[in-house]
């Protein structure tokens, strides 16, 4: 890691050049970059009161968890469940990382300790709470585990149900669970799989600070784009998936592609302070060919486990390397055509069943920005707390991006050094033309700009230190952003927990229903179809390398409303001559299909009453968390074709 070193001081925002004699830092200076004056209208904070807030936000939080009555949710969500000391720890954590932030810069060690804090609290009650997976289309990661553990081999090119020879195709990350499974010696992944946000989370955390120093000497301005990052991330990509490994191993590679792969001569101007903001750090020192060819192989490995873990991911680090090049600080064509290669190598061996499938739907969906930008099957959140996760969502990600558009216009010269993290992160939007991605385009793009739209977003809010001088439109932007850092943050905290715990009706399961999904999929012979509505509801894809499964209101809302006129007959029609059919209907299913609009107001209840009383479905099993029907077709009635 490159050392930084105190520079003359630097001149604020339309200040003049500073004389040369400047100040000497002393210990309990405000900001954490250099030529930083000390406070002025009191004493700096005590030093006691950091500790002494952090310990009252998280016992606030740990004292509400009790409280939260999580199995009685209803249209909101776990987020009217959440008692009033939850809510005041995180006003409690955000005040006192506001107090940490005035000594970011000789104790960096407080602020990081909030955002551990935030992130705990954020992100862990559920971990701690409930009694089973959250987000039950976690639990298929599972099922992949423990097949593989069971089968004791890959089968890229089996024909597996649900789509699910995708994961045999890029194996890495159950292949690593498996091995911590077989380490641990524990039952499978469902032990650990709702702390995965959290173990995520604290190792994003140096990738996340390393790659902020690499643009800013600034201490504070750092921790805030690191607290923003957390607030910003409702999108619940973070769980126990392939996505949230790779997501570390992509930023893993961005950071040090920037700290190391600068070519001489690039920087230019950038390496005289008077011509950078003063937040600024100085750009890297450069590299020789040979370092940098150096460095290509030591990130390839890195590079190589992003194409085993998944599949968007390196085509995302492809997008961001080819972005870098625009500059001529990173126009390093040899590593992106390393990537490439690497890509296209696994794409075209291990991965190449749903390669040439993807390429086949390129023709559909290329150009559709609509359609791609879209997220799930329906694209219309319907009931209280999934309209309300939508529009907090939204509002949070325009505002991150407002904030950030404002930094690159008046922080001009942080821009021009932080360009680089500018292009990287507004790199993925493009991929809006080129495919839907299973409705989750839009939830990628976003989680792939995000890292940057942090950074500027904070750099909107934290002013930059004063210098010799001090304009008098520099004083009035530090004297607004006094107020806005505060009123934003605990704005974002108001907007994350709608749209993180929002939809959370539908992400709790009742261990009992999962119980009777098991029972009902266990009775299929081999060979056998399981029918639902979604493949949300936990143990969906048991079994899934001996049990073919139909998910069949995953389709628009025009063709669900026509299955809902005789979904008997609909259903029937489409089961193949001879095969042993289940229908699985559940509680997670109906709140689902509610709440990503795949079905009607009531339609779900009216297909349960319906399939009931069609003499094509005998019940098999009721239970008030859900109901199995066995198709029944009679001897004058065949079963239609697949």
């Amino acid at each position: 890691m490159r050392q930084h070193h105190l520079e003359p001081v630097p001149v604020s925002e339309g200040a003049e050049p500073a004389r040369p004699a400047a100040p000497e830092r002393k210990a309990g200076d405000r900001a954490g970059s250099p030529g930083t004056r000390p406070r002025r209208g009191g004493a700096p904070a005590p030093t006691w009161l950091p500790p002494a807030l952090l310990v009252l936000g998280l016992g606030l939080w740990g004292l509400s968890l009790p409280l939260v009555d999580f199995r009685t949710m209803d249209d909101y969500g776990l987020l009217d469940r959440l008692p009033v000391p939850f809510y005041a720890s995180l006003v409690v954590l955000t005040a006192g990382f506001l107090v940490a932030l005035l000594r970011a810069g000789t104790s960096p060690g407080w602020p990081l300790a909030y955002c551990v804090g935030l992130l705990v609290a954020l992100k862990a009650a559920p971990a701690v709470l409930y009694d089973s997976v959250r987000y039950p289309w976690a639990s298929k990661h599972d099922a992949v585990v423990n097949t593989l553990l069971g089968a004791g081999e890959l089968r890229p090119h089996a024909a597996l149900s649900g789509n699910m020879s995708a994961y045999d195709q890029w194996p890495g990350f159950f292949a690593l669970n498996a091995a911590l499974v077989r380490a641990f010696g524990v039952e499978s992944t469902a032990v650990y799989l709702n702390w995965a946000p959290i173990l995520l989370g604290l190792i994003l955390l140096p990738v996340l600070v390393l790659l902020y120093r690499t643009f800013t000497e600034d201490w504070r301005l750092v921790w805030t784009a690191v607290w923003i990052f957390q607030l910003a991330n409702w999108v619940g990509q973070d769980y126990l998936a392939p996505q949230g490994l790779a997501y570390v191993l992509h930023l893993t590679v961005l950071a040090v592609v920037l700290r190391h792969f600068v070519r001489p001569g690039s920087a230019g101007r950038l390496r005289d302070r008077s011509a950078l903001d003063p937040a600024a750090a100085a750009v890297p020192p450069s590299t020789t060919a040979r370092h940098r060819a150096v460095g290509v192989l030591v990130l390839s490995p890195l590079i190589l486990a992003v194409n085993a873990v998944h599949q968007l991911t390196p085509v995302m680090l492809c997008v961001v390397l080819a972005a870098l090049c625009l500059t001529r600080r990173y126009r390093n064509l040899g590593l992106l055509a390393v990537t490439v290669l690497i890509m296209l190598a696994w794409d075209l061996t291990m991965g190449r069943p749903l390669f040439v499938e993807v390429l086949g739907t390129l023709k559909d969906s290329l150009g559709r920005l609509t359609q791609n930008s879209r997220a799930g099957y329906a694209g219309q959140l319907t009931g209280p707390g999934p309209e309300l996760a939508g529009k907090a969502g939204i509002a949070m990600a325009l505002a991150v991006v407002l904030f950030a558009g404002i930094a690159v216009l008046v922080r001009r010269r942080l821009t021009r050094g932080a360009l680089p993290l500018l292009l990287a992160s507004a790199a993925p939007v493009p991929l809006f033309a080129v495919n839907d991605y299973g409705g989750e385009m839009l939830f990628r793009v976003y989680l792939f700009g995000l890292p940057g739209a942090a950074f500027f977003a904070a750099a909107a809010l934290v002013p930059a230190a004063a210098g010799a001088r001090r304009s008098r439109a520099a004083v009035v932007r530090r004297r607004a952003t006094a107020v806005a850092l505060p009123a934003v943050l605990v704005a974002l905290t108001a907007g994350f927990l709608p749209a993180y715990y929002g939809k959370d009706a539908m992400y709790y399961t009742p261990p009992a229903e999962s119980a009777l999904v098991t029972r009902s999929i266990d009775r299929l012979p081999e060979g056998g179809l399981l029918l639902a509505t979604s493949g949300s509801f936990p143990q969906a894809l048991h079994r899934y390398d001996e049990v073919e499964h139909w998910f069949f209101a995953e389709q628009e809302l025009p063709e669900n409303e026509r299955m809902l006129a005789d979904p008997a007959r609909y259903l029937a029609d489409r089961i193949p001559r001879g095969v042993t059919a289940h229908v699985v209907l559940t509680r997670t299913q109906d709140v689902y299909t509610a709440g990503e609009g795949l079905l009607p107001p009531g339609g779900f209840a009216v297909l349960c009453d319906r399939l009931k009383s069609s003499p094509l479905f005998r019940t098999v099993e009721e239970h008030p968390y859900g109901i199995v029907l066995a198709y029944t077709p009679s001897t004058t009635t065949p079963g239609g074709a697949s």
